[in-house]
């Protein structure tokens, strides 16, 4: 009898533990890997009429990181000169006026270039163009909206002669911005639109309460927790696939890859949380531990990172997990 008593003990101690592990996670509570891809097909709605908005770009002589609103929507470490486009519906919640920034940094080596150019030069460029399409209307061309270019000065090199030049010739860092307007017909609140303004705290009281958030996300990921990944990842999914009017069988098609050939693969394997700094978005009210590195392989991303054998390679797989505070609460929640 006594050993029933202290096997029975032994089996609520190893409950309890595994229930408080699972309760980790303080959001999104009803949701689990079983039923995300059910729960973010009934946000999505249809329209008349549905545009997926690009932002396309094209540099030289530069890297530099673009974001929405303070949010960051991608990053260019890999190219001494590139052109392409991105869509950015996945960060914008509403209609309205929206503001489009980006930060440049100097080229350093490249494989394009002999020289290296250790800050930004006269002939560095970097172009946007905002166009939409409207998955409604496929045959439709695409619509143009705007364009900007970076701000250039004009020099008189010989009389009769001038030459335009880029104004942050000789920085080693560079940053401006540009206003769009955007006609969507969804219109969502951003998990952290009321959230506190993160910039205002101590700034080593809040690095360390980030990076103790940090180290249980970490063991979320590497110890396989898969309902609790689901709760962390909810949030950026749900307004990825409800601003991309997304169909239930490529959402749950696309989150099946996710957990089974990614978090559930034995060879997914998380990074040491290290090298790293503090970077504050969305005015403040987002932060993020990001890598501090020259390695163009990773810069750009948080330090939340694993290692998986995923499409015949070694691949890193950055989970760019953002945290914020919500006004009138003391822990931080993912984003």
């Amino acid at each position: 009898m006594k050993s029933l008593i202290i096997l029975s003990l032994l089996l609520i101690s190893i409950q309890s533990c595994s229930q408080k592990t699972e309760n980790m996670v303080n959001q999104n509570s009803t949701i689990t890997a079983d039923n995300i891809a059910d729960e973010i097909s009934k946000q999505v709605k249809h329209y008349p009429s549905e545009k997926i908005y690009t932002l396309g770009y094209s540099n030289d002589k530069c890297y530099f990181e673009m974001f929405v609103d303070g949010i960051k929507l991608t990053k260019a470490f890999n190219k001494a000169l590139g052109n392409t486009a991105v869509e950015i519906n996945h960060v914008l919640f509403n209609s309205g006026k929206h503001t489009i920034s980006y930060k440049m940094y100097p080229l350093g080596k490249s494989k394009e270039y002999e020289e290296v150019f250790n800050t930004l030069v006269e002939d560095t460029d970097l172009d946007f163009d905002l166009k939409s399409y409207d998955l409604k209307h496929e045959k439709a061309p695409d619509t143009d909206y705007t364009t900007y270019s970076l701000p250039k000065k004009k020099e008189e090199i010989v009389k009769g002669y001038t030459k335009e030049k880029f104004v942050g010739a000789g920085k080693t860092f560079y940053e401006g911005s540009f206003e769009i307007n955007i006609d969507v017909p969804y219109n969502s609140e951003a998990p952290f639109e009321n959230a506190m303004d993160l910039r205002k705290m101590n700034k080593n009281e809040l690095e360390a309460k980030l990076l103790k958030k940090y180290k249980e996300v970490w063991s979320i990921y590497q110890n396989k927790e898969y309902d609790n990944i689901a709760k962390l990842e909810y949030n950026s999914l749900k307004d990825l696939y409800v601003s991309t009017y997304e169909s239930p069988e490529v959402i749950a098609k696309n989150i099946n890859i996710l957990f089974t050939e990614m978090y559930k693969s034995p060879t997914f394997k998380m990074q040491p949380i290290e090298k790293y700094k503090l970077e504050f978005f969305a005015d403040g009210k987002l932060a993020a531990l990001m890598l501090d590195t020259d390695d163009n392989r990773l810069r750009g991303n948080t330090a939340l990172w694993a290692k998986v054998n995923y499409d015949g390679g070694t691949r890193g797989i950055f989970l760019n997990r953002y945290f914020y505070i919500p006004q009138g609460k003391t822990e931080f929640m993912a984003y």
